[in-house]
């Protein structure tokens, strides 16, 4: 997880919009937004102030390997699942991409079959999380 991502998790698990966050590092909502797409990185010093703001270490922000073992369950979680739906995403496009020359054979279609039940399970989850958060 980069450091975007990270302030992304921080923020909404806070229930911050990106407005508030800018409003209290005295930034503009659009550096946030820079920030948690990956188009540029904080200075040292607003490192420091997301560490303070939302009490995780600048170690935690900074490192990719980063031990997720101090966090509870569900933020352990949550973080590996971001981590692994961002490779989803990523490889979908390039299953998109290989589909597009239109040449699929049998094998071929079993395996996306295949990909495509594992995808609705998830979705089905995460479907059930919101019903569950609703209540």
């Amino acid at each position: 997880m980069n450091i975007g991502e990270k302030i992304f998790y921080l923020r909404t698990s806070k229930g911050f919009s990106q407005e508030e966050m800018a409003d209290e590092l005295k930034i503009s909502r659009q550096t946030i937004s820079k920030w948690e797409l990956g188009m540029a990185v904080p200075d040292t010093d607003k490192i420091v102030a997301i560490s303070r703001m939302f009490k995780v270490t600048t170690d935690f922000l900074l490192f990719d390997e980063y031990g997720i073992d101090n966090l509870s369950n569900l933020d352990r979680v949550v973080i590996k699942f971001l981590n692994c739906a961002k490779d989803m995403e990523s490889i979908s496009d390039e299953l998109v991409e290989i589909a597009k020359d239109g040449v699929i054979d049998e094998k071929e279609k079993l395996r996306l079959n295949e990909m495509m039940s594992l995808v609705d399970g998830v979705f089905n989850t995460v479907e059930e999380l919101k019903r569950l958060m609703e209540s």
